[in-house]
């Protein structure tokens, strides 16, 4: 007898991450992918360079082949679909136009995250490749999320209080993206964040955790904030709930080797 057919089932939201690998399991499609499982949705990745890193920094970087990151791209995208993309590392003017040019063909929200240096300092964008993050990259994000180096990187602009993120806002929000999320964790005292789109800003504050194993804070955020996005969330909301899971992964964020741990994506499950 032909068995009874078991529940229906669908499949939860899909985000890809279009990023590097880290070795070390810390940061770049590590991190997102699982953030994207904390988070309730399904992950996907495109690898675009692979690098040997550790708690200590990045010892070498390998970057793929332009055909190599295409044909990942459209065979996610053309079969299972994407309800939102997270771009990281993209280390060459080749890699950033060929991925930009993949997105505006992409019917879902965009997160950018424009990864230029590691936590432990490491460069990690070539010099060559800024204008085309400027000029084709960040036109097609839905939220850009530099970090303050980033943004002095992109704009010039050296932010040191939060008028400073004001003007980095508006610096940033003039290359193109939809909105801007200036993260403000390199400056003292609270870590405050501004997430705006010209008109409308929001400030998101979270107390300090005296904890120096942070590393993937920038690949946890944006990750988070492609997830509510995948949802349907409004950006406001899908940044705010972003900052309160990367908030309790890095007061989580634990030792490991020895140098700079990463934070905890698994913090909040049971």
């Amino acid at each position: 007898m032909p068995s009874a057919p078991g529940p229906s089932r669908t499949a939860p939201p899909r985000v890809l991450t279009v990023a590097g690998s880290d070795s070390g399991g810390g940061a770049g499609i590590q991190a997102d992918l699982k953030t994207m499982l904390a988070l309730g949705t399904h992950g996907m990745s495109v690898v675009t360079a692979v690098t040997a890193q550790n708690s200590l920094g990045v010892q070498g970087v390998w970057e793929l082949p332009v055909e190599a990151v295409r044909a990942q791209y459209r065979g996610v995208v053309d079969d299972i679909g994407v309800q939102a993309v997270k771009t990281g590392m993209l280390s060459s003017a080749a890699l950033v136009e060929t991925v930009a040019a993949l997105l505006a063909e992409t019917a879902a929200p965009v997160v950018v995250d424009p990864v230029g240096v590691s936590k432990h300092g490491d460069s990690l964008l070539a010099a060559s490749a800024l204008a085309s993050v400027r000029g084709r990259l960040l036109p097609v994000a839905t939220v850009a999320t530099p970090n303050l180096d980033e943004v002095t990187q992109l704009t010039g602009i050296e932010v040191h209080d939060e008028d400073g993120m004001r003007r980095a806002a508006d610096a940033v929000l003039a290359l193109g993206p939809r909105w801007a999320l200036i993260k403000g964790g390199h400056l003292a005292g609270d870590a405050v964040d501004l997430l705006t789109d010209g008109t409308e800003h929001h400030w998101f504050t979270a107390p300090r955790h005296d904890n120096r194993h942070t590393h993937g804070t920038g690949c946890t955020l944006a990750s988070a904030l492609a997830c509510g996005l995948a949802r349907g969330l409004p950006v406001p909301e899908a940044a705010a709930r972003a900052k309160r899971y990367v908030t309790g992964a890095i007061a989580a964020g634990f030792p490991l080797g020895a140098g700079i741990g990463p934070v905890h994506h698994a913090w909040a499950f049971p």
